[in-house]
Parts: C-alpha cells; structure tokens; sequence
C-alpha cells in the first residue's frame, strides 16, 4: 500500500530529487536508511553503547581523510592482493 503526500524540501534537495527518474522510490530508500540508522542507535543504546551526533560527524570526517590517503599505488596493491586471495580461494574448493 502507498500514500501520497505533500513536502517542502530546500531547492538543493529539491533540484536534486527531480534528477531522480523515480523520486518516490528515492524517498523511500534514504527514509528506509535513516529508520535503520536510529534503530541500530537504539540497540546500541540498550546494549550500553551511546553514539552522539558529534561521534558520528567525528568518523565521518576520519573516513574522509583517509579516504583522501589513498592513493593510486594503493588502489593497484589492493586489485593485486584481491586477485591473489580470490585464486587462493578458487583453489582451496578444487
């Protein structure tokens, strides 16, 4: 079953979303995301573990400058280890 409804978005996110051949669908995926995300909070949160927003902003940002460290030679060391684990695992099954 389905609803129809109304928003207002900000026009970046609204220019965005008319990108998308299929915004409803858009909609529900990033929604669907984020309802995962606060329910992984609140099984965090019952186990004893609490994330804050500025934990999150913090890993982001972590991720991001390690992300910025790769480099092409690491990229071509990793196809490589890649490629070698996959035939070791090819020939383990033989």
């Amino acid at each position: 079953m389905t609803k129809k409804i109304a928003v207002s978005l900000p026009d970046d996110v609204a220019e965005r979303l008319a990108q998308e051949p299929n915004v409803s669908a858009f909609v529900a995926r990033a929604v669907r995301r984020q309802m995962a995300g606060e329910q992984t909070r609140v099984l965090l949160t019952r186990a004893g573990l609490t994330i804050t927003d500025e934990d999150v902003a913090r890993a982001h940002a972590e991720m991001q400058q390690l992300t910025a460290g790769i480099t092409p030679e690491l990229r071509e060391q990793a196809a490589q280890l890649r490629a070698e684990v996959l035939a070791a695992r090819a020939k383990a099954r033989r």
